[in-house]
């Protein structure tokens, strides 16, 4: 507790090595509240500020703490082709609204596998106009990975966009089956 009798909120984080590069992994006693792509030096750094800003407390590296040991097992079972969905606990409390509502359907009707066009995801929300939108909330998604965006892609087949490049989101869709392992 802090001087005024209230919970502090405690955030703890790790940077894992996968198969897409480095990724942070932020926590909090709800659950895991952040995934960061492309997590180098600077990325990290910024994403930490971020964090501290929105949440009301510095983020302490922890990788041994318990708030993300499991996140971490998962993460690695994931990436070695051994684990097919994510049963974590989520602290959803940077993301609210619309977006938030599109992430949950999306993280609850969307398994490994398996891809959902835009406008199908807006009609599964009762927004069956909001394509557009559904692509804003995937790009404000504090969980990829975990609530798995890169899943999401344009109705004519196209591969749609990625806020951690194309080439990270080929390679996610690759690793779970939905499109061929690329030659080189």
């Amino acid at each position: 507790m802090d001087d005024d009798g209230r919970y502090e909120q405690r955030v703890v984080w790790a940077v894992v090595d996968t198969g897409i590069g480095p990724l942070l992994l932020a926590a909090t006693r709800e659950g895991l509240v952040n995934v960061v792509l492309h997590a180098t030096d600077e990325v990290r750094d910024k994403a930490l500020s971020r964090l501290a800003s929105r949440l009301g407390s510095e983020p302490v590296e922890e990788p041994g703490s318990p708030l993300l040991a499991e996140a971490i097992r998962q993460f690695e079972a994931y990436f070695a082709g051994a684990r097919h969905f994510f049963e974590l606990p989520l602290d959803w409390s940077l993301i609210s609204g619309f977006n938030r509502q599109v992430l949950r359907e999306l993280a609850t009707t969307v398994p490994f596998g398996t891809v959902v066009g835009y406008g199908d995801l807006a009609g599964r929300v009762g927004q069956p106009g909001a394509a557009q939108a559904v692509g804003m909330a995937m790009g404000a998604n504090p969980l990829p990975v975990v609530v798995p965006c890169h899943r999401v892609v344009e109705s004519g087949g196209g591969i749609g966009g990625f806020g951690g490049g194309l080439e990270t989101k080929r390679r996610l869709l690759a690793l779970e089956g939905v499109l061929p392992e690329p030659l080189f």
